[in-house]
């Protein structure tokens, strides 16, 4: 083998190596997560383009109304509401009329704004669930400082917007690079709960996905009718 193509093996192996390892994998604990809800704002929503808008409302209200379901600390912030970014939806600031509301007048990356570093700090958390509007600039800008000061942070894909499919797929490649988990919102769900026995498990969650994410919650729906008062019919019975 000549010695420029074992070079080349093994700074290729290094890079693999470096690239798996980086950021190890890691559960996202209750106990530890503090939310936040990113300049999701009824202005930006706009500009939200890569998604279906009657969708990706639902998918806002769905990141927001995780802290109700596991009882997380929230952290709500909005960027120059005073102008076209407007506020955020009032059924947010209905769920946490206490939550912390930092409105900040300039700062594009959160993080450089004082109130919300020592928000966050004051959870005690380490662990940051996130979604905002941009993908590009509000989600990924603080993601990227939290990473850099030691947070693990998870971004909510489905509940941050930007203006075109290319500009997130690029923000997200970005972000993931830096050490950010990329999660569904059924992931941060499951993963918060673990166990359907716990508390708060199927009792409590089943009737929070038909609400939020109705492809799983008309799956509950379908078991509780056939369980209720369905029949086999015809060809079915040889399929279970």
């Amino acid at each position: 083998m000549k010695f420029g193509s074992s070079i080349a093996l093994l700074a290729f192996g290094l890079y693999n190596a470096v690239r798996g390892d980086a950021v190890p994998w890691e559960r996202i604990d209750k106990n530890n997560s503090v939310l936040l809800i990113l300049d999701l704002q009824v202005g930006l929503y706009q500009v939200a383009r890569d998604w279906d808008p009657t969708l990706y409302r639902e998918n806002m209200m769905a990141h927001a109304a995780l802290g109700k379901l596991f009882n997380l600390p929230v952290i709500m912030t909005t960027s120059a509401e005073q102008g076209p970014n407007g506020p955020l939806p009032k059924e947010m600031l209905e769920m946490y009329p206490d939550a912390p509301l930092i409105k900040r007048q300039g700062e594009v990356n959160a993080w450089d704004n004082a109130d919300i570093r020592a928000a966050i700090q004051a959870t005690g958390k380490k662990q940051v669930l996130v979604a905002g509007i941009t993908t590009d600039v509000c989600t990924a800008f603080l993601a990227l400082s939290l990473r850099a000061e030691g947070y693990s942070v998870f971004a909510n894909i489905e509940a941050s917007g930007t203006t075109t499919a290319l500009v997130r797929d690029t923000a997200n490649a970005r972000m993931q690079q830096a050490g950010v988990q990329l999660v569904s919102l059924f992931a941060i769900v499951c993963d918060l709960m673990r166990d359907w026995r716990n508390t708060p498990g199927a009792k409590e969650v089943l009737p929070w996905l038909d609400r939020y994410m109705p492809v799983y919650g008309m799956l509950a729906r379908g078991h509780a009718a056939a369980v209720e008062n369905g029949t086999v019919i015809p060809g079915e019975a040889g399929l279970i």
